[in-house]
This record gives structure tokens, C-alpha cells and sequence, in this order.
């Protein structure tokens, strides 16, 4: 199952359109898409190693601007599309407790959530219904999103070749650990968060 997956994926990776493709998904994953843009990003610096910090640098952008759409979900419109994407990740009935967290400690929350598989999107959703700082929320998604993508980059410029050969070789286990990962950050954010 894996296999076919990973071979389509770094087909699709070495397409024109990629990076193109990179860039929306990166849009969509900071507002309402639940797929984060490593599964494009790194098959891409794998099969491009040449240009995985133009790489990084897209998805970084299209990060931080699906952000401010978040961001304005969260702000003009928290009372229907907001609420229905907050309820939609099991996030509905812990959501006051987070606003209070949120209040206190915002720009923390932006900057460790960036980095972490929990869904970025609540992060920009909760920062426009906060009416945390805009500016703030920007300079802390472009530093979070860009410390990450940049990092998964950088050492896939400096090590592709041997991390392909080592995802190769364990495709199986990797795909398992990314999918428990996947499925753990929603969980944790449904029910422990």
C-alpha cells in the first residue's frame, strides 16, 4: 500500500506543477485542509534536492497566508464557518479554556503549535476570534512555519540521499508511524488539549 503511494508521490514530486500544487496545499492546510504540506514537501526535496529551500520558501508563504485567512475566519466569521471548523476537529466544547489559554500566552501557543502536528489551523482560527495582533500573528507564523519547513528542507538538502534510502528501506514502518502521527494530533486535540 505504501509503495505504490510513495512511487506516485515522487512521480507527482518531480511534475511542473508541483510546485504550484505545494503552494495551495500549504494554503489550505493552515485554514481548513487537514493534510500538513510535509507529504508533498518532502518527497519534493528528495526528488529535487537542488531546490528544496525554494521549496521550503513556498511553503512557508502559502503557510502563512492560509494563516491569515484562518486568522480571518477566526475573526469575521467565528460564529458560522469558524465554529463549524472548530466543532469539525472535536475542538467545540474545550474552545473557552483555549481562548483563556490564548489570551495569556498567544504568541507561545503560535510558536510551539506552528511546529507541532497538532492542526495549525486552530491556531490561526483562535488567533483571529482573540483579536490577538495581527502583525504579532504574522512575524510568529512566518518564524514557526519558516523554522520548519526550512529545518525538513535543510536536512533533506544535506542528507536526501541516504534519508531516501532509509525511508526505502522502511516505508512500511515510516508510513505507519506518519499516519499514527496524523491521526495522534487530531486525537490530541479532540480529547486532551
Amino acid at each position: 500500500m505504501f509503495r505504490r503511494l510513495y512511487d506516485w508521490t515522487m512521480r507527482q514530486a518531480r511534475r511542473p506543477n508541483a510546485p504550484r500544487a505545494l503552494a495551495v496545499v500549504s494554503f489550505l492546510e493552515s485554514s481548513v485542509f487537514p493534510i500538513p504540506p510535509d507529504v508533498m514537501l518532502i518527497p519534493m526535496c528528495l526528488a529535487a534536492p537542488a531546490r528544496a529551500f525554494q521549496y521550503a520558501l513556498i511553503c512557508t508563504i502559502g503557510s502563512v497566508l492560509g494563516g491569515v485567512l484562518g486568522y480571518g475566519i477566526g475573526h469575521f466569521l467565528i460564529e458560522t464557518v469558524g465554529q463549524w471548523i472548530i466543532d469539525f476537529y472535536g475542538y467545540g466544547d474545550k474552545w473557552q479554556a483555549f481562548e483563556a489559554a490564548y489570551a495569556e500566552w498567544g504568541v507561545w501557543i503560535i510558536l510551539i503549535k506552528g511546529l507541532t502536528p497538532i492542526p495549525y489551523k486552530l491556531v490561526t482560527i483562535a488567533s483571529g476570534a482573540a483579536h490577538f495582533s495581527f502583525a504579532v500573528f504574522v512575524l510568529a507564523s512566518i518564524l514557526t512555519r519558516g523554522v520548519r519547513f526550512f529545518l525538513i528542507a535543510g536536512l533533506l538538502w544535506k542528507f536526501g540521499a541516504p534519508i531516501e534510502s532509509f525511508i526505502e528501506k522502511r516505508l512500511a514502518l515510516l508510513g505507519w508511524i506518519f499516519l499514527i502521527g496524523l491521526i495522534g494530533g487530531f486525537i490530541i486535540v479532540r480529547y486532551l488539549i
